[in-house]
């Protein structure tokens, strides 16, 4: 196989669906001689956050020394983004051997496009000989194909509204499936929790025997990006830094550090000079990220209520400026759960079809819009509307992308390949 056909025998495997269980995973790593118990397992759950939190905890590891893998989804412009060793996209050449072998071994097995791929992703890391490797979970963590591994430790963003379809309606069952990654004595690392969310996943840890720390008590965090200070049992820090933009990621950046933290008690060796080295280095694009100079177009990929919650207060906060919005969703979604925090902030909403999977209709988005007293149009696809949204904007004005992360990599490529979105151009407000 060439990289390109074994990308195709992947993506084909999209036509059996989402299938949530582990009895392929297992029997496929299995067949592969189970390549997850080569090294460390950090496993990382939750509804928003978790990328950030696992991007962080991969860099601490990687500045304290340890060769590092990290697993995230879904990616931006290519499919070796989610498989990266020490902070580099697995090599385009590796495709045709890893996807083969896994290929082989799935023989019989009606394999989903994510479970053959966190297979190859863990093959991947066996034979890079990584010594440990930052998991982020698909949609879930009960059933999801990353809970096939034995984590040395557990950690649980924060948990909100999404994929109700298949977690359930209440933030008390969401949580429940995101808890299902934890496992008997293996300590436990939460962020911020709503209170029916806090409680499932403490009373999981208990019924477990999982030591927990929970953010706020256990753990404790406060400054700013350019000062920001750590405190938790056996660990204090102060005058850190955070690269990435937005408050909420300074939670993410702690419980790392507090993820960390636990590690090194359980007697891995984690300097703190590591600890403080990796908020200067997280980069996780597409997420709170500026193209141009600021006030030029911001990226980020808020595509449910607590997303869009962030990305509004980032935007009342820091930016300060009126919103021009380039927006679509994918899946179920529904706008007036999604959009909601942003409406006060939108002068005027660009609405474009997602270019992968199942987009809401533009009519209905855009019915939203109207409906909460915000002009909207609708557009063939995200670089008409990108377009639109830059000829528009007013000096005063910045233009947002956000919602559905496959429609925010559109939009980035667009500005990284295409002359017409020239960094000149946005910074003078062209």
């Amino acid at each position: 196989m060439t990289p390109d056909e074994s990308l195709a025998w992947l993506y084909g495997l999209q036509q059996f669906g989402i299938k949530l269980g582990l009895q392929n995973i297992t029997g496929l790593l299995a067949r592969l001689g189970d390549p997850q118990q080569a090294f460390r397992c950090l496993h990382v759950a939750g509804t928003n956050g978790k990328g950030s939190v696992s991007v962080f905890l991969a860099e601490i590891l990687r500045h304290a020394g340890y060769r590092v893998g990290l697993y995230t989804s879904p990616h931006l412009h290519d499919f070796t983004e989610r498989v990266r060793i020490d902070g580099v996209p697995l090599a385009r050449g590796r495709l045709p051997v890893l996807a083969g072998e896994v290929q082989a071994a799935a023989a019989g097995i009606p394999a989903t496009f994510f479970e053959a791929t966190t297979a190859l992703a863990l093959l991947a890391f066996r034979d890079a000989a990584v010594e440990v490797a930052v998991l982020e979970t698909g949609m879930g963590g009960r059933l999801d194909a990353t809970n096939a591994v034995d984590p040395a430790l557990c950690l649980i963003t924060p948990v909100s509204f999404d994929h109700r379809e298949h977690l359930g309606e209440t933030l008390a069952a969401i949580a429940a499936e995101k808890a299902g990654i934890i496992k008997p004595a293996v300590p436990v690392v939460s962020g911020v929790q709503p209170p029916d969310a806090a409680a499932v996943i403490a009373a999981t840890a208990a019924a477990r025997r999982a030591p927990l720390w929970q953010a706020g008590s256990d753990y404790l965090w406060g400054g700013d990006h350019a000062a920001m200070w750590f405190r938790a049992p056996g660990a204090e820090l102060s005058g850190l830094r955070c690269a990435l933009p937005g408050i909420h990621q300074l939670a993410n950046y702690a419980q790392a550090l507090a993820g960390a933290v636990r590690l090194r008690q359980a007697g891995m060796p984690i300097a703190d000079a590591a600890l403080a080295r990796a908020g200067e280095t997280a980069r996780w694009p597409g997420r709170l990220e500026w193209w141009g100079t600021p006030p030029a177009v911001l990226l980020d990929g808020a595509h449910n209520p607590a997303g869009a919650a962030a990305l509004a207060r980032y935007l009342a906060d820091e930016v300060r400026r009126p919103v021009r919005l380039v927006a679509g969703l994918s899946g179920q979604r529904l706008p007036a759960e999604v959009f909601a925090p942003l409406a006060p902030l939108v002068r005027a909403l660009y609405v474009t079809p997602v270019p992968d999977g199942v987009t809401v209709p533009a009519e209905v988005l855009a019915g939203w819009a109207w409906d909460a007293g915000v002009p909207a149009r609708t557009f063939a696809d995200p670089a008409a509307a990108l377009a639109a949204a830059l000829t528009d904007r007013q000096r005063d004005e910045v233009v947002v992308a956000a919602g559905s992360l496959y429609l925010v990599a559109a939009v980035r490529g667009l500005l990284c390949a295409d002359a017409a979105w020239s960094l000149t151009d946005l910074k003078e407000g062209r």
